[in-house]
């Protein structure tokens, strides 16, 4: 190789690598505290560091919703386990964001719990009538509240519907302040600990209330620093494989409970009612190979008959983008 030749490649790569360098300097990912997942013991060990070249920043949000403002605003370019309620509610009123991954699928872990004082349980739901129930508008938890509400036959109208974030739901279940409270993770632990669910995860499943979360990015993001995005994923998939192998769960436990803000045992309870799809899974039909997106469409199509949205996508086909993951599966 002549010298001017080898100067000009290794100038080249001097500026491809200062170019991704300076994507990953100004890449801010959102994440939810009190939500134990593997991604966060390569987010605390310095996996993403490594594979991207520089420093992530990271940033914890309360709620899906505010997730979607963040990258609406150009704040945040990658959204960890963002629900899918929220991220419909974005898409539906035209923000151009995409699902790239499939975060975690749960059941267990989001749920309304009923203040134990009223004795209400999937029998005498119909007692919930003229009830205050706190809910965090636009999320998973939102959409669960208003397809058990719609499967036990309760009026909407009929209840006092405040938009109250998990943690704030909780302390007013507490209180007393309100009859029902719907959440996810410590939130929805806390709220455990004063009343009672109408179903169980399983249940729920069975009438095809399903609770997922996804990554999720601003369309441009995913077509201008695509790669960026396939390393940042592939991350991710590594530390899942990691923890479904089972082989480091003591370690990985103790730096994910750390990173989540939760005490090892309560770490432990919340995970363990979570399953985190490989690769090959996500690009499968069910996910993102057809199935995330129908299943956009059913919950788009519920908050339009609730009055939650003014409308919904025809499709939700273009909100799913594999190619990311893909690339991935070929890492």
């Amino acid at each position: 190789m002549k010298t001017s030749t080898f100067t000009s490649f290794a100038a080249a790569a001097a500026m491809a690598i200062s170019a991704q360098a300076a994507a990953a300097e100004d890449l801010t990912v959102a994440y939810f505290l009190e939500w134990p997942m593997p991604f966060q013991y390569a987010k605390a060990t310095g996996m993403y560091d490594e594979a991207l070249g520089t420093a992530v920043n990271w940033v914890s949000f309360d709620t899906g919703t505010a997730m979607s403002a963040a990258m609406a605003s150009g704040d945040v370019q990658i959204s960890v386990s963002q629900g899918i309620p929220p991220f419909v509610v974005a898409a539906s009123a035209g923000q151009d964001i995409q699902v790239v991954d499939i975060a975690v699928s749960y059941s267990e872990n989001d749920n309304c719990v009923v203040n134990a004082s009223h004795e209400i349980d999937k029998d005498s739901a119909g007692e919930l009538a003229g009830k205050k129930v706190a809910v965090p508008l636009g999320t998973a938890a939102h959409y669960g509240f208003l397809s058990q509400m719609a499967h036990f036959g309760v009026p909407l109208d009929s209840l006092d519907v405040v938009d109250m974030a998990p943690a704030e739901g909780a302390a007013a279940l507490a209180q007393g302040a309100v009859d029902m409270a719907c959440g996810w993770g410590g939130a929805l632990r806390r709220m455990l600990e004063h009343g009672n669910i109408l179903l169980t995860g399983a249940e729920k499943e069975e009438l095809g209330i399903l609770v997922f979360d996804a990554t999720t990015v601003p369309a441009a993001f995913a077509a201008e620093d695509g790669e960026l995005l396939a390393k940042f994923l592939k991350v991710t998939a590594d530390a899942n494989a990691m923890w479904n192998a089972g082989e480091n769960r003591d370690e990985m436990l103790a730096v994910i409970a750390k990173d989540a803000g939760m005490d090892v045992e309560a770490t432990a309870s919340t995970i363990d009612t979570f399953s985190f799809p490989s690769v090959e899974d996500q690009l499968s039909g069910k996910w993102l190979g057809g199935g995330s997106a129908t299943f956009m469409k059913g919950v788009a199509d519920v908050f339009v008959n609730a009055g939650s949205i003014g409308s919904a996508l025809d499709s939700y086909d273009s909100s799913v983008n594999a190619a990311p993951l893909t690339a991935v599966s070929g890492m």
